[in-house]
């Protein structure tokens, strides 16, 4: 990515979103005019205008065209088509994290990926995980089985399936590192698996764009329930210091570079308890931005704004989104 032009301002947000409403059968929507969804179909909820702000870490979000939980991969092939066929946007959310969505919401499908495909069982060590468990579940369960790998993805505030679609890790830990194979939805509208040495992962990303992760095979390693169970504690223990965890927020706004953390950056600019609105660098971890309880996506996108003008004025930097920043202004 590029780092020589200084970030664009972001455009202004405006009044909250509107109550969600349910969907029954093939019913019109009520929000935004949607062709009607076939909701008699697909196995799973459908909801109209939903706002997402519920449905994200952030706490912030206008309404969704469409909000559709599949309870079945088949319910996820199907919605994806139908998006398709009327020519409409469509993204997929587990628990929300590591997304900003603006104001004015999201004129579009959204497919939350969570109940109905969480399933997980293991085997001599492969452990075949569903997209909508999460990760922090699944740090959790491996390390009382006693199989080490993932365990240190505990304060991952994500779903399994974000997780190997992002290459989410920490630690020293990331899904690419213990992935055999990862069951998707092809851009063609296929279910298949694709093997761990067909997926070009890097740093926070993967070469999965366009596909929809449905599940996974991971790869552990036994090493004792006792050890297993001391390290999660202890980074467990490292993330609720170090960190925001128990407050809204997306986990990490920029990507580390590489000889120093973005944390360490913005701090190094002062930043730290700086506030826009209702949204807050936080003052523990400067690579997090809080929402204080009434901050809108374009409070957020102005902090973001003022950190990165910072470092690349301090360091000649420019920092990366981790963040994915979705959805349009109101």
């Amino acid at each position: 990515m590029g780092t020589s032009k200084e970030p664009k301002k972001k455009a202004a947000a405006g009044r909250a979103a509107p109550a969600a409403t349910k969907s029954k059968g093939s019913a019109k929507a009520r929000s935004g005019g949607a062709p009607p969804f076939p909701a008699d179909q697909l196995a799973g909820t459908v909801k109209m205008g939903e706002p997402l702000g519920r449905h994200t870490t952030f706490r912030i979000g206008g309404p969704a065209l469409v909000h559709f939980q599949p309870a079945t991969s088949e319910a996820v092939a199907g919605a994806v088509a139908w998006a398709k066929q009327h020519g409409l946007p469509w993204l997929v959310l587990g628990l929300g994290s590591n997304v900003l969505i603006r104001d004015g919401g999201f004129r579009g499908l959204v497919l939350k990926i969570g109940k109905g495909l969480d399933a997980f069982a293991h085997r001599a060590g492969t452990w075949k995980v569903g997209a909508g468990l999460a990760t922090p579940l699944l740090a959790r369960k491996t390390a009382e089985a006693g199989f080490a790998g993932v365990h240190r993805l505990v304060g991952v505030p994500g779903t399994v399936g974000g997780g190997v679609f992002m290459n989410a890790g920490a630690h020293g830990q990331d899904f690419a590192s213990v992935l055999l194979s990862a069951t998707v939805l092809t851009p063609g509208g296929e279910v298949t698996d694709k093997q761990r040495k067909a997926i070009a992962f890097g740093y926070r990303k993967s070469g999965l764009e366009g596909h929809v992760v449905l599940g996974c095979a991971l790869k552990l390693e036994e090493d004792g329930a006792e050890r297993v169970k001391a390290d999660l504690a202890m980074v467990l223990k490292k993330r609720r210091e170090g960190t925001p965890f128990d407050q809204p927020c997306c986990g990490s706004v920029f990507k580390n570079t590489t000889d120093s953390t973005a944390g360490r950056l913005v701090d190094r600019c002062g930043l730290k308890g700086r506030r826009v609105g209702g949204a807050e660098i936080s003052s523990v971890h400067a690579n997090y931005i809080i929402n204080r309880g009434n901050a809108s996506a374009d409070d957020v996108l102005k902090l973001i704004d003022i950190a990165r003008t910072a470092v690349f004025k301090e360091f000649g930097i420019e920092l990366e989104l981790e963040v994915k920043v979705l959805g349009e202004a109101k």
